[in-house]
């Protein structure tokens, strides 16, 4: 009888221990039943307990935010290497995973945590770590982080408190890439240039229609990175992707964009996400982007789920591909810097085709279009009625703007906020070492346009504009950007004028729109009539400009400032872009930067 007592307190004590032990790793999310996130110092915290129960796990941080936290990072390596040498050294690919770019979307940070605490604490995927070093940033938009409450985020369903959309200074990561004026943003393409992840995934929620998925993602397939590592997005990870997630129960689709809002028979659209965010910048870097993006009417356990699977099973298809990876993206690098890159015209600008579509099956609800006794306006009803349609998926994308890429860009030393940029985002970048003249291309602009009111921070600019030909003195000191380099794409993207995501377009070019000279009327009175007596053709120009300009024949100021600006008095260089294009290599000479 002692014995069956001595055993049956034996096992009970090691229940105990084994509750408690298992206890002690529950993320705060799963101790809340799966119905909240922890705040910035409680993900810390569990990021700290894993770093010190394991020499496979290191938490740092790769920057400071603007009201002054840290911004967390796991760096997770089998053997130990948490620095980017190592890492290369031991022939590992990268996989950098971030969560809480819009701090109120948190499926990523709870699904992270406890995948990485599945495999270092408790042993149930250590193969996923063997050709992989997982960086995994929980929290990326720490400050709107802690802009914590229930009210966050209207469209979705759970968590009980999550973060804000954009930053202290109401920026949106997700639009910052390419301008990168947020710190945070600063911080992380330095930690992109040191690491150069071979496979990157950013971790969102939907906003939008109701369906039947739980996870839809977005991949870059529609033109604008390598077509080889295009081929093995599509063909490889993608196609193995959908199986494993089919299996474990989320089957996948693209992300859900309708091409009319709300009215899912009109068809789905997909095409090409510009650099200015995350999957499309890490695309013109010949870098595989992930989008996951759960849907938010699902609970929130239903989509912390999703992304577990998603990043399980992406992890487990780079352990297998990782040196094909690698390879593909070394030459993608290659052909990026090579000469025949810039002989076919580069696309800035990309549309979806409005005609050409294929079918497609969409797992989705029944819902009903009313006319809403409010507003007026459509209002859609969706049932709990599963339905399946049969609609068009418009995914073939058409270019719409494209630029004859030089063999470098060449640009004034003063125009130092510029070039700073292009060393934030690993753009090799020469100094010449003496005045030259180089003959470049250019333009002039005209009829300057800026957006009124402010976007991300700026108003940004379109512009009309004439490319010219000439020879321009460059003094000491100017960058040249030789294009013979890896990050050629994003550079187009930065220095061309048509580029929508340009500088010039994000307005760090303005102050050449300003004129800073002006003559005063009773002078430019007599120089107007004697510029007019001198040159016919001048006089035939005015006379059709104040037929064709009512205000302007009306404005002595406008009159006699043209005048001004067609006399040799005007500022050449306003209006003028400071960028030049180089096309011959032989004005590059090596020997003189």
């Amino acid at each position: 009888m002692l014995k069956r007592i001595i055993i049956f307190y034996f096992c009970l004590v090691t229940v105990q221990v084994l509750y408690s032990q298992d206890n002690k790793w529950l993320t705060y999310y799963e101790m809340s039943a799966c119905k909240k996130t922890p705040r910035y110092n409680e993900t810390v915290e569990f990021c700290r307990k894993l770093d010190s129960a394991s020499t496979q796990v290191k938490f740092t941080d790769f920057g400071i935010s603007p009201q002054g936290r840290a911004l967390p990072i796991l760096i997770v390596d089998k053997n130990g290497h948490f620095t980017p040498e190592e890492v290369r050294k031991s022939g590992n690919a990268v996989v950098l995973v971030q969560a809480c770019i819009h701090a109120g979307e948190c499926e990523g940070k709870d699904a992270g945590l406890c995948l990485i605490r599945d495999i270092i604490i408790d042993h149930k995927y250590p193969e996923l770590l063997d050709h992989v070093t997982l960086l995994f940033i929980p929290i990326f938009n720490v400050d709107g982080h802690e802009r914590f409450g229930p009210y966050n985020r209207i469209n979705q369903n759970g968590p009980e408190e999550m973060g804000w959309r954009v930053t202290a200074q109401d920026l949106n990561l997700n639009r910052d890439y390419i301008k990168a004026d947020a710190p945070e943003m600063q911080c992380w393409l330095k930690l992109f240039n040191q690491w150069l992840p071979e496979f990157f995934v950013d971790c969102h929620t939907t906003d939008g229609a109701d369906y039947q998925y739980v996870v839809t993602y977005g991949l870059e397939n529609y033109g604008n990175t390598d077509k080889d590592l295009t081929a093995w997005q599509k063909d490889v990870y993608l196609k193995e992707a959908e199986t494993s997630m089919n299996a474990a129960g989320f089957p996948l689709i693209p992300y859900i964009n309708f091409r009319d809002w709300n009215d899912l028979r009109s068809g789905l659209e997909a095409g090409v996400s510009p650099p200015i965010l995350s999957t499309g910048y890490t695309a013109v870097r010949n870098r595989t982007g992930l989008l996951i993006e759960t849907h938010m009417l699902k609970d929130y356990k239903t989509r912390v789920n999703g992304t577990y699977e998603m990043l399980k099973t992406t992890l487990s298809i780079v352990n297998k591909e990782y040196k094909t990876l690698q390879t593909l993206e070394a030459a993608a690098d290659t052909r990026c810097a090579g000469a025949g890159f810039r002989k076919e015209k580069f696309p800035l600008g990309f549309d979806e085709s409005k005609t050409d579509s294929v079918m497609m099956d969409f797992k989705g609800f029944e819902y009903s279009d009313v006319k809403s006794d409010l507003t007026g306006g459509s209002w859609i009803k969706y049932s709990k009625n599963k339905k399946d349609f049969r609609i068009p998926f418009f995914n073939n994308t058409v270019v719409t703007t494209s630029a004859n890429l030089p063999e470098g860009y060449i640009i004034p030393p003063e125009w130092t906020a510029v070039i700073g940029k292009l060393k934030l985002h690993g753009v090799s970048v020469h100094t010449l070492k003496q005045v030259r003249n180089i003959k470049v291309k250019t333009w002039i602009f005209h009829d300057p346009k800026w957006q009124e009111k402010p976007y991300e921070g700026r108003h940004p600019l379109q512009v009309q504009m004439d490319s010219i030909e000439t020879v321009i003195s460059y003094p000491a000191g100017s960058a040249i950007i030789d294009m013979n380099q890896s990050t050629a794409r994003l550079v187009a993207y930065i220095l061309e004028p048509a580029s929508d995501y340009s500088f010039l377009h994000w307005g760090f070019f303005d102050a050449i729109f300003e004129q800073k000279e002006y003559a005063e009327s009773y002078v430019m009175e007599g120089i107007a009539r004697d510029m007019l007596a001198k040159d016919p053709g001048l006089k035939k120009e005015f006379e059709e400009k104040k037929a064709n300009d009512k205000h302007f024949a009306a404005s002595q100021r406008e009159i006699l400032n043209w005048f001004y600006n067609k006399s040799p008095y005007h500022d050449s260089k306003m209006n003028l872009y400071p960028v030049g294009k180089i096309f011959d290599r032989k004005e590059m000479v090596n020997g003189e930067w």
